[in-house]
């Protein structure tokens, strides 16, 4: 199998060694806008091999395209190998703001090629296996869905400059890891925020956001998730979730890894060392993604995370956004299209 993937910055160096390490793919063809970025995967990996451009890629006969590139080039890319017939994998968001991701989706429907939005906690083993014990009844009624996302450090202020935001960016992995291990919608948010008063501006006020969020789900059939988000929690990556039921409660995330330090005389539990990134902490649930998409591309199996799919976790976040500054309780169906 032969696979495209077009941008080499952070993610995208990191999928083509995880792409490079599946035995279903045989070439790598990558493109980027800088030519270092291209000769340090050609050099690294022996799969691989660059395209002059975008186009060039698209026309190479590929099997598949993993699409990695800025938030900004996500929709035109997408439409483009869609439209070529290739099936596509694209990091989340589907594009710059979930109108547009509306606009994308209204001219693909129909197209009949398979498009996979990049959520890797649906890979994620233990959470695979909450949602199992959710599916299977074993925790009685849900009754409260926790989860956490926590970064060690910010991003660049670059980056946060075309982010969309704590919400759009991070907080869209938590509403759609909600989602999908409960099986429910979320039809209410009521978010907040706070900017780290130590923070240059650059970083959050310029761009009208914050740098720790928490968001209040309210799901169709009255379930709670409470969803917490921070962009500086100095001891590690703190990704997790807890669901509790009216017989039993599960959670996943809780290893040795998680960056919490026990104040409970005589604990020894995490031992860590603490993760310090996602490509750590999620390694597995990202080489598990990869090889999904494999299969999608062969044919083999259908797309766990489709464009329609996506884009609800997306109007999550929307409406989240819309919350935390307006300073009020919103509707999904207040925002969505």
């Amino acid at each position: 199998m032969r696979i495209g993937l077009i941008g080499l910055g952070r993610i995208g160096a990191f999928h083509a060694d995880t792409l490079a390490a599946l035995s279903a793919v045989e070439e790598l063809v990558v493109v980027d806008a800088l030519d270092t970025a291209m000769k340090s995967v050609t050099e690294r990996i022996p799969k691989a091999r660059a395209a002059g451009s975008p186009d060039e890629l698209l026309d190479a006969g590929v099997d598949g395209l993993v699409i990695a590139a800025s938030t900004a080039a996500h929709a035109e890319l997408m439409l483009a190998s869609v439209k070529r017939g290739i099936p596509t994998f694209c990091e989340k968001p589907i594009a710059g703001s979930a109108r547009e991701a509306a606009s994308v989706r209204d001219e693909l429907e129909g197209a009949g090629v398979p498009i996979q939005i990049g959520y890797p906690r649906r890979f994620d083993p233990a959470f695979a296996a909450a949602r199992d014990a959710v599916r299977g009844g074993s925790l009685g009624r849900v009754h409260t869905v926790r989860s956490t996302t926590m970064d060690p450090a910010p991003p660049p202020a670059s980056y946060l400059a075309v982010s969309g935001g704590i919400f759009r960016d991070c907080a869209v992995h938590d509403f759609d890891a909600v989602r999908w291990v409960t099986g429910r919608e979320v039809v209410e948010v009521h978010a907040v925020g706070a900017v780290d008063p130590s923070a240059p501006a650059e970083l959050y006020l310029d761009n009208d956001d914050f740098s720790t969020a928490s968001t209040l789900l309210v799901m169709e059939d009255g379930t709670i998730g409470v969803v917490s988000n921070t962009r500086t929690n100095a001891r590690g990556y703190d990704v997790r979730l807890e669901v509790h039921g009216s017989d039993d409660s599960v959670a996943a995330g809780l290893d040795d890894g998680l960056p919490l330090r026990s104040t409970q005389p005589g604990a020894t539990w995490p031992a860590g060392p603490p993760h310090t990134f996602f490509m750590d902490r999620l390694a597995e649930a990202f080489r598990i993604e990869l090889e999904t998409f494999c299969a999608v591309a062969a044919g083999t199996v259908e797309s766990p995370t489709p464009l329609g799919d996506a884009l609800r976790t997306a109007w999550v976040a929307e409406a989240a956004t819309v919350s935390a500054r307006e300073r009020r309780p919103v509707r999904v169906d207040e925002v969505a299209l």
